[in-house]
C-alpha cells in the first residue's frame, strides 16, 4: 500500500496539505517500507480560497491509502476521503516520517485499529459504480 507524507524538509510531518511543495510517496507492507518518490508542487501554494491548488495533490495521491498532514483544511480532507484516501494529522510538527513508518510496519503485522483497516480495504467506487448503487435503493 502507498502511503504519503507532506513535508519541507523529507524527514518530518511537518507541512499543511495546501501549503506542501514537497509530498513523499513511500510503499508499506507487514514486512518493512520503502521510499518510491518525492512529489514537487509549485506555484502560489499559500493563497488560502484557492482550492485549484489541492487539485494536483489530490491527482497525484490518487493511489494511495493515507496521507500524513500537519494540518489541512476540511474542503481539501473531504475531497481526500471521496477519493479514498485518508488523511491523518500527525502529533507535532516534529514527527519523523521513519518513526511513523516502522510504526505502521509494527501495526500491519498484528491487528490494526478500525482506521486502519478501513484503509486498506477501501477502494474509491467508479463515477459507474456509484450510479448502479443510487439506482438499486
Amino acid at each position: 500500500m502507498k502511503i504519503a507524507f507532506t513535508t519541507s524538509d523529507n524527514t518530518h510531518v511537518n507541512a499543511h496539505f495546501g501549503w506542501a511543495k514537497i509530498i513523499d510517496v513511500y510503499e508499506i507492507s507487514d514486512k518493512g517500507y520503502s521510499f518510491l518518490e518525492t512529489l514537487h508542487f509549485e506555484g502560489d501554494l499559500k493563497q488560502d480560497g484557492n482550492e485549484d491548488k489541492v487539485t494536483p495533490k489530490l491527482d497525484a495521491l490518487n493511489d494511495c491509502k493515507i496521507v500524513y498532514v500537519s494540518a489541512i483544511g476540511g474542503t481539501a480532507a473531504a475531497k481526500l476521503i471521496k477519493k479514498g484516501v485518508t488523511p491523518v494529522k500527525a502529533k507535532s510538527d516534529d514527527e519523523k516520517i521513519a518513526e511513523i513508518l516502522a510504526k505502521l510496519v509494527e501495526t500491519l503485522k498484528g491487528n490494526p485499529p478500525p482506521w486502519l483497516r478501513k484503509a486498506l480495504l477501501e477502494k474509491p467506487k467508479s463515477f459507474e459504480e456509484e450510479i448502479d448503487e443510487e439506482a438499486s435503493v
